[in-house]
């Protein structure tokens, strides 16, 4: 409590962060973040609660770090952040070209390819984050997921929002999908190729007789691909991007096998 009121001060006062005291708080939030200690969101109680004070030390933890130059190999960077490191220590596969940033955490069993996973973000165990993906600022990723190949979660640092994008555990997320705007997916979806989702687009439930619309999220095991709708302007009748929900995995089947059958029955492109 005492560090959170160190953070809230100084967000309120900028001029606290030449004070050594306060530059330790922030620095030790991050060393926290780093370790996997501690999170910009986590789950409680069924529900996902975001730790503002937490975004805020990271945002802090900007200003009072020098630019420095950073070689890796026969490359050199020049950033205020530091690379992780140690990752045999930390039982993680990192294939050449992946960048994690320190103040992020990837927990043991992990798979990195190349990618990118910013500041404040979380990966869990068993997890691939695939070719150019990038997992953005405090974006929350979840245990046995696939992030395919190009994908892109949203950070929110820069501009700052308030909601981290989220992935539960056993998604599936398929290739160039677009997650934004805090968007959560619940566990077990399944997002089909090319699926992109902002906090203001329409998720459109069409398995049933009626449609149901979601914003802001996709409910557990729905298998979801990319679709439009008509949306009438002073110009005329144009579509609009949206996302389908075309049916959901099969709770009596284990992961592997409801993913299998996902994308065969509903002919999903990944």
């Amino acid at each position: 409590m005492e560090i959170k009121a160190q953070i809230e001060a100084a967000w309120d006062n900028r001029e606290l962060l030449h004070n050594e005291d306060t530059k330790q708080a922030i620095r030790s939030i991050i060393e926290a973040l780093d370790e996997g200690k501690l999170r910009v969101a986590s789950p409680e109680n069924g529900q996902w609660v975001v730790h503002e004070w937490v975004k805020k030390a990271i945002v802090l933890y900007f200003p009072i770090q020098p630019m420095q130059t950073i070689l890796s190999g026969p490359f050199e960077y020049h950033d205020k952040i530091p690379l992780k490191n140690n990752y045999a220590e930390k039982n993680v596969r990192v294939v050449p070209d992946a960048i994690a940033r320190y103040g992020s955490f990837v927990e043991p069993g992990a798979v990195l390819m190349p990618s990118y996973v910013n500041i404040g973000a979380y990966v869990g165990s068993h997890t691939m984050i695939d070719t150019w993906a990038t997992v953005g600022s405090c974006a929350q990723v979840g245990r046995h997921v696939h992030i395919s190949g190009g994908v892109g979660l949203g950070g929110v640092l820069e501009p700052l929002q308030a909601a981290p994008v989220i992935v539960e555990d056993h998604a599936f997320i398929g290739s160039r999908c677009i997650l934004v705007e805090g968007v959560r997916v619940e566990k077990e979806a399944v997002l089909g190729a090319n699926v992109t989702i902002t906090g203001s687009t329409k998720i459109i439930d069409v398995s049933g007789p009626e449609p149901v619309t979601y914003k802001g999220y996709v409910p557990a095991r729905s298998v979801v691909i990319p679709g439009s709708y008509t949306k009438s302007f002073p110009a005329g009748d144009y579509q609009v991007p949206c996302a389908l929900i075309i049916g959901k995995r099969k709770e009596s089947t284990d992961q592997k096998t409801s993913l299998n059958d996902a994308l065969r029955d509903f002919q999903v492109a990944v």
